[in-house]
């Protein structure tokens, strides 16, 4: 097995030796295997090439477990913690690990680079220069980290340490106010279309929905013309949790409509809402998600909504009255506390919208 040279978290791939490669999620893993989900396998027909050998990415969850179902089992294991089956890479079957951060150092320290390698740096180098941020807390993930990326792939920055994080989001935020030399922008019209054609079949909801949340973001944009995406994550050492230290225990699938209180943990990934006034929501008024009745007696009303996928990041302020549909899971801490949490990004409809 490769060894890690620092934490394996959010922002890293694992290759395994069957050349599959996996992005890895969150930043609590278990002792034996590292949380990830698979993103490109080998497929003669594929359109990614490295090393004379060609990959087909994978871009939806349920083509990713069918594949694993069908050919490798081994990544998918029920995790006792999390109460569920998760794709995952078992240490052992780890033959490399690519480190946003090193990838970064490499682009900087190579004499020559193809375009998409130029453009990572030259937006690294704006993040860098307008938050007044170290090299070492931005990295490089997606296609271009492990070697399989195209002229058109997008720009995958992933920023490191949460007082980095504010501090480039408040770059950002300036930066497209201005709207001038520097390159950057927000998506146009076509660019939202693009995107909600990529993850509609991942995330289902209406097109004049996913314009509303889309639109403040400052995660996503375009670069010298080029989309970007840049996700933000805690040091492990700024995150108390360890493996363990909470049960999670789904209970069913719910829609919710509810006031966000605080969104101060909305930027990261994984990111998380406080609320209050929550409704349950029943029948058709719950959209596409079948209600299923959780426990006995009343229902269990979640007090926040977490996810492990970047895309529900920034999808709402504090003041903002939301709708979500999800699993809700009861969290039962080592302390015997006990709340409930409604959990995004585990099913197509999964969504969360600001509520007209």
């Amino acid at each position: 097995m490769a060894e890690p040279s620092c934490d394996v978290i959010e922002g890293h791939y694992l290759e395994t030796g069957e050349g599959l490669f996996f992005a890895v999620k969150g930043l609590v893993h278990p002792p034996d295997r590292f949380l990830a989900i698979l993103r490109y396998a080998p497929d003669p027909g594929g359109e990614r090439q490295k090393n004379g050998q060609r990959y087909r990415r994978l871009y939806h969850f349920a083509e990713q477990e069918q594949l694993l179902r069908a050919r490798y089992p081994q990544y998918l294991a029920f995790d006792p913690v999390c109460q569920a089956t998760l794709q995952s890479v078992p240490r052992s079957c780890v033959r490399r690990i690519y480190d946003p951060r090193r990838r970064l150092q490499e682009i900087r320290q190579q004499p020559e680079r193809d375009p998409v390698e130029d453009d990572a740096l030259a937006f690294a180098s704006f993040l860098q220069h307008e938050a007044h941020i170290p090299w070492a807390s931005l990295g490089i993930s997606g296609s271009l980290l492990i070697g399989l990326h195209t002229p058109y792939s997008d720009l995958d920055i992933t920023v490191y340490g949460a007082q980095n994080c504010r501090a480039v989001q408040r770059a950002l935020q300036q930066a497209l106010a201005a709207g001038t030399g520097s390159g950057i922008s927000r998506l146009d019209r076509q660019g939202v279309a693009d995107l909600y054609v990529e993850r509609v079949a991942d995330t289902r909801m209406a097109f004049t929905d996913f314009v509303q949340v889309e639109q403040g973001k400052v995660n996503q944009g375009q670069f010298r013309g080029r989309l970007y995406f840049i996700r933000f994550v805690k040091e492990p050492a700024e995150v108390e949790e360890r493996y363990g230290d909470y049960q999670y225990t789904p209970l069913g699938r719910v829609g919710i409509a509810a006031t966000v209180t605080d969104a101060g943990e909305s930027l990261f990934t994984p990111c998380s809402y406080l609320l209050e006034g929550v409704r349950l929501l029943h029948g058709p008024s719950a959209g596409r998600v079948a209600i299923t009745p959780v426990g006995t007696g009343l229902n269990p009303v979640p007090t926040e909504i977490v996810s492990f996928r970047a895309r529900f990041s920034e999808q709402a302020q504090a003041g903002d009255r939301v709708q979500a549909w999800g699993t809700v899971e009861r969290v039962q801490a080592r302390d015997g506390r006990v709340w409930h949490r409604l959990l995004l990004g585990n099913h197509p409809e999964d969504t969360m919208v600001l509520q007209r």
